[in-house]
């Protein structure tokens, strides 16, 4: 029941922007470090020629939790204002189709259209690094796939408050604003506890402890998709 309408909601994003999204993020941070090694790519050379791709992927990592943090607002947004705009809870539920199945599936697409994300990542910075002239043996392939998926892991309680608040309200400015926040506001809480939930993006990718991070993002996700899943049971719909 919940593959059907999962299924059902990838096509009800058709047209919708939302794949341009997916694509656009590894995009702009891939380019970005195009721009980074064009205009400095001699001196990066020099100073990081014990470790090109290790260099690569940190300058890359840098940026990743607050793409994450934008990605995971707008994806919950657009696909909670999918039925919004069209006014079809009503319809929707009252289908042959538990509530559970249908706030899973959306909490399935969201995370699906995320992963896809973080794999082109990966896959774009190899492409970065061989361009530039790295050496294409020496990939790291763990570290780079790491970049990408270890801290969607990690950003998992956002994803599941986003989508819960953005499929509980039509106005939409509370969960926007709320992510816009954590997204502008997330590079300086890194001066706080490690364990700040803002700061788990960064820290499911570095530091000794990364897989405590992960564990702890899949963990309260879990719980806080549970919790949106209650009240969206609950939840009388217009």
């Amino acid at each position: 029941m919940m593959l059907r309408s999962l299924s059902a909601d990838f096509l009800k994003i058709r047209g919708k922007g939302i794949w341009f999204l997916i694509f656009l993020a590894p995009i702009g941070l891939v380019a970005m470090q195009a721009l980074n090694y064009g205009l400095r790519l001699d001196y990066l050379m020099k100073q990081y020629a014990d470790d090109l791709w290790g260099a690569l992927i940190r300058d890359t990592t840098i940026f990743v939790p607050i793409a994450l943090y934008l990605g995971v607002t707008l994806v919950s947004s657009l696909v909670a204002n999918v039925e919004h705009q069209m006014s079809s809870w009503k319809q929707l539920l009252a289908l042959p189709i538990s509530r559970t199945a249908v706030f899973s599936a959306k909490f399935t697409l969201c995370f699906l259209l995320l992963a896809v994300s973080c794999l082109l990542l990966p896959a774009f910075t190899v492409i970065l690094g061989l361009i530039l002239g790295f050496d294409g043996a020496g990939i790291p392939v763990w570290d780079i796939l790491r970049m990408g998926f270890s801290p969607l892991l990690a950003v998992l309680p956002m994803l599941a408050l986003e989508l819960w608040l953005s499929l509980s309200f039509r106005n939409q400015a509370l969960p926007v604003t709320i992510g816009v926040t954590a997204a502008i506001v997330s590079p300086f809480t890194l001066q706080l506890s490690e364990w700040f939930p803002l700061n788990w993006p960064t820290f499911g990718y570095t530091g000794p402890h990364a897989s405590w991070f992960i564990g702890a993002g899949v963990i309260c996700g879990a719980i806080i998709m549970i919790l949106g899943l209650i009240h969206f049971n609950r939840k009388d719909v217009e």
